[in-house]
């Protein structure tokens, strides 16, 4: 795939790059090794400086970050701002936390002392994607950076100017040369980047299929991965839930980057006496959504998908469910076939082995299905290759917490649309990844968890 900035609203090539070349590649590698020599020897105080700088450099020109990612992404500008101002909060964050999540970890024993020291590992890869383009990059660079750590940035092909923008903003923070690098590259080079022995981990979200081939290539190298999975995340509702406030929700949680995020809602299972109600508020409360120019409209709920492929690749899945024997309450869809804009759709009568049962639908296209009782909605909620997040909305709190523990999945949300926070770990289970961002539990995936042991010498 070309490096290029595409407007997905209109289709045109706004502008095209170059991918770094051999010798250029080989000079991030040694600049990153450089770096994280002097890098890892500097004081949390001094780190959290710049990472607070970073931090308001972000909150100051939030509208510039903004409409990079809509231009080079497509969602509405609204959304690209909050997106911002969520990677300005996870750079305040670590630079407030990080020394306490990485002290020395006293334990008990019958040495005079031993502790656990947590000790950066050296340049860390991150593969990232494009739906969320710098919020993916700024919840792995900014605990990454706080532990002592270097980063090296793989980005998504369609995203460049977001790619090159984020290595801008830490230095204008002030971080040295180095810190964090931006590579310019396509997908046959990673493999070649994880070989190398500067390179400590690699951390990835995206695609399965491209999870596994990181995984695959780090593990004959014997280095640290986490990764980040797609995902296909219940929305169980519960008979004694408020239809048309949940119904709402729905809506908003399906329609999170216009359905092109890996905990956006995608199936939503509802117990069958409330079924019918429900499906006509949650299609009615669909077709009143807005779209438009994210660049020049503010007021709309979705953009385009985020190239005319994907729009493309989401078609082809619905036409093949309904096919299986799916029907299409709402009909929604790719408004023309060269187009990247798609409008919301339900799919409802999904049985098993029925491509919307198993595939994740990346794009606004609702999946649903209908459950005897709360443990039935859980166990279709499981039934599902992927385990990243999942919802349930009900009137007793205590019930909610109950089906929580059963829904397997790397996060559970009772009334509320799941989300992340850097307070709370972020990450999946079953084919969803595995490994967790964010959180204390974060910033400890990529350092050297090293034991040290001291004893009183013998008299």
């Amino acid at each position: 795939m070309p490096i290029q900035t595409i407007n997905p609203y209109t289709n045109q090539v706004v502008k095209d790059f170059t991918p770094a070349t051999t010798q250029e590649i080989e000079a991030v590698l040694h600049t990153a090794q450089t770096t994280f020599d002097e890098w890892r020897t500097t004081t949390f105080a001094h780190r959290a400086q710049l990472m607070h700088h970073a931090g308001s450099e972000l909150d100051g020109n939030t509208e510039h970050y903004a409409r990079l990612i809509t231009l080079e992404m497509g969602k509405p500008l609204k959304q690209s701002r909050a997106e911002v101002q969520k990677c300005a909060k996870v750079c305040h964050y670590y630079a407030e936390h990080a020394q306490e999540f990485l002290q020395d970890e006293e334990i008990a024993t019958a040495a005079t002392r031993s502790f656990i020291s947590y000790e950066p590992m050296g340049a860390v890869l991150a593969v990232m994607p494009w739906n969320f383009p710098f919020w993916q990059v700024f919840r792995f660079a900014a605990p990454a950076l706080m532990a002592g750590n270097v980063g090296i940035l793989k980005h998504a092909s369609n995203v460049p100017q977001c790619s090159l923008a984020i290595q801008e903003v830490f230095e204008k923070a002030g971080f040295p040369k180095g810190c964090f690098q931006s590579l310019l590259i396509g997908s046959k080079e990673v493999e070649t980047l994880i070989k190398d022995p500067r390179i400590k981990a690699v951390t990835l979200t995206g695609s399965e299929g491209a999870g596994a081939k990181v995984a695959a290539t780090a593990g004959q190298e014997i280095k640290k991965t986490v990764l980040e999975l797609g995902g296909s995340d219940a929305f169980i509702v519960l008979a004694d839930a408020d239809i048309e406030a949940v119904a709402e929700k729905a809506v908003q949680a399906r329609l999170i980057n216009t359905g092109q995020s890996c905990i956006a809602a995608k199936r939503f299972i509802i117990e069958h006496s409330i079924a019918e109600p429900f499906l006509a508020s949650f299609s009615q409360k669909m077709q009143k959504l807005k779209t438009g120019n994210p660049l020049e409209e503010e007021n709309i709920d979705y953009g385009p998908l985020a190239r005319v492929d994907l729009a493309q690749e989401l078609t082809d899945q619905v036409e093949r469910s309904v096919k299986a024997g799916a029907q299409l309450l709402l009909k929604g869809g790719q408004e023309d076939k060269n187009s990247a804009v798609f409008h919301p759709a339900i799919l409802t009568h999904i049985e098993k082995g029925n491509p919307a049962y198993e595939e994740e639908f990346f794009g606004p296209v609702a999946l649903v299905f209908i459950a005897k009782d709360a443990e039935d909605a859980v166990r279709i909620a499981n039934d599902s290759p992927f385990g990243l997040g999942g919802s349930i909305w009900t009137k007793d709190i205590k019930h909610g917490q109950e089906l929580a523990r059963k829904v397997e999945a790397g996060a559970v949300f009772v009334n509320a649309i799941v989300a992340s926070d850097p307070a709370l770990p972020f990450g999946g289970i079953k084919k969803s990844g595995y490994g967790r961002e964010l959180s204390y539990v974060g910033i400890r995936e990529f350092v050297n968890q090293k034991t040290i042991w001291l004893s009183t010498p013998q008299e």
